[in-house]
């Protein structure tokens, strides 16, 4: 394994990590995607539902777009290595 490989495998743990803590804390956690147009990002909640937001005028909370599916929210955590 190179050396960018291990610094990618160990970026991606911590994320996992991260999301990991923040869902059994009751946090949201927030998935950015290029897929999305700009400044949208996936909320990702400890009940396992997905909203699209954006960050608020306050920019201390989200305007929720719209609330995805369950069948869209198991993709985009499919997408992501999320499962």
């Amino acid at each position: 394994m190179s050396d960018l490989e291990i610094l990618e495998k160990k970026g991606t743990d911590a994320v996992l990590r991260l999301r990991s803590n923040k869902l059994a804390a009751g946090k949201p956690f927030m998935i950015n995607s290029k897929d999305l147009p700009s400044k949208q990002s996936y909320l990702e909640y400890p009940d396992g539902s997905i909203n699209i937001v954006i960050v608020a005028a306050d920019a201390r909370s989200f305007e929720i777009i719209r609330k995805l599916s369950d069948k869209e929210a198991q993709s985009v955590r499919y997408g992501f290595n999320l499962l």
